[in-house]
């Protein structure tokens, strides 16, 4: 009995001993070596979401100034063309669901960026509409989008391609 317990003992140590860590020089070149993507490269999709993100990210930074998401911003401009319109009506147009959609006007709302004001023709809808000083703060936040983020965006594509992209997004919109 004894031998079994030995035995068992070392082929579970045997078993436990982890392999040996990379050479610290493997490592270095590992490093120094871009990341494959396999067939990620390839994939429409993770290629869209990869230029969404770099997007957005310059977006965030270009109106970090006055604090607005991409979602926030995109809001604020439907509110500005579509007056009386109520908040389902917005949601559903920047495909936002309702939960989220609700918190967001509910920070928008805290910074009196917009109100809602409840419908004369549905009293359980609200109509969203912008203050004073959100149309502001979009007016400053275009700014700053045309001058410095579009503009950076339309310094990487000729008119030509800016048309022809515009146009397959709108068809992949769509989709």
């Amino acid at each position: 009995m004894a031998a079994t317990r030995s035995a068992v003992s070392r082929a579970s140590r045997a078993r436990s001993k982890a392999p040996a860590a990379p050479r610290p020089a493997a490592i270095a070149v590992a490093e120094s070596v871009p990341l494959q993507l396999g067939e990620l490269a390839e994939l429409l999709g993770y290629v869209f979401k990869r230029a969404q993100l770099r997007i957005f990210e310059d977006f965030i930074r270009c109106v970090e100034p006055l604090q607005l998401t991409p979602a926030q911003f995109s809001v604020l401009v439907l509110l500005e063309h579509n007056p009386g319109r109520n908040q389902t009506e917005i949601a559903t147009t920047l495909g936002i669901l309702r939960p989220n959609f609700v918190a967001m006007l509910d920070g928008l709302e805290s910074r009196e960026l917009c109100m809602r004001v409840r419908s004369t023709q549905d009293r359980r809808s609200h109509i969203v509409m912008l203050t004073d000083k959100g149309r502001a703060v979009l007016a400053r936040a275009k700014r700053l989008v045309a001058t410095k983020h579009e503009a950076r965006l339309n310094a990487l594509l000729c008119e030509t391609d800016r048309v022809a992209l515009m146009a397959m997004l709108e068809k992949l919109s769509k989709f």
